[in-house]
């Protein structure tokens, strides 16, 4: 699949990939603050941004996805980042290719099965009636009472595209929903990936529970934590703190 990318920088290869209903705009300026030590790939994953759209979705074609992203643009050995499902697809590929990877960043996500905590999500997304939407404000107000929380439903909105015809979704919505079970599923494949390894949690988010440690060490033994005072958005929430994070790890690799 040829996916759309942003590029940015020089030096060695990072791979920046979104969560769900994301896209590569959401790593705008913390992908200029990471290129001025690194050659940053900010990736749209399938049905999302303006990637292709696809009936199918699993982590095992993102993780195909991503293996024929590196193989096309030639990098050796990137540096991975993700964030939710992104981080999962990170996860998937530093397991199924750990010689492939130089090393891995996932944020807020844990190796494990969710439960299904998008529905009200879709629910609003699919309410709001694109062919005769007048406006994103007229969006917002239809999306309100799905989405009480302001910056979520402005997040979420940036995947409505304004056409010649009224209003698109970036996202493939459909796809989403009939794959969600896939979306919130554990790694695809067995083993363990042995290299650098950085999770980055926020302190308030419900995405890790007691024990989840345990199980990420199970999978990534070198791995090491930084927690972060935010949600579940962690890079959106402290981004300063976050680049810190990060390239303080990246400079001990």
């Amino acid at each position: 699949m040829n996916l759309f990318y942003r590029e940015a920088g020089e030096g060695r290869p990072l791979i920046i990939l979104h969560g769900l209903f994301g896209s590569s705009d959401n790593w705008y300026t913390l992908s200029k603050t990471f290129a001025e030590q690194y050659h940053v790939f900010t990736v749209d994953q399938r049905n999302h941004g303006q990637s292709p759209q696809s009936d199918d979705f699993s982590y095992r074609l993102l993780t195909d996805d991503l293996a024929e992203f590196i193989s096309k643009h030639q990098l050796e050995r990137p540096i991975l980042l993700g964030h939710s499902m992104g981080g999962k697809t990170v996860m998937n590929f530093a397991v199924k290719h750990p010689d492939r990877l130089a090393a891995a960043i996932v944020v807020d996500i844990a190796p494990k099965s969710y439960s299904v905590q998008h529905d009200h999500i879709l629910e609003g997304l699919e309410a709001i009636p694109l062919q005769s939407l007048t406006s994103r404000q007229e969006a917002d107000r239809i999306l309100t009472p799905f989405v009480p929380e302001a910056d979520v439903r402005q997040f979420l909105l940036k995947n409505l595209n304004r056409t010649a015809d009224g209003f698109s979704w970036r996202v493939n919505l459909k796809a989403i929903d009939r794959h969600m079970d896939e979306i919130v599923a554990d790694l695809q494949y067995p083993g363990q990936y042995s290299g650098p390894c950085l999770f980055v949690k926020g302190a308030r988010s419900s995405y890790f529970a007691p024990g989840d440690d345990d199980i990420i060490r199970g999978r990534f033994p070198r791995v090491e934590f930084a927690t972060l005072d935010t949600g579940h958005w962690v890079q959106a929430e402290r981004p300063q703190e976050f680049a810190r994070v990060v390239l303080n790890f990246l400079d001990q690799i």
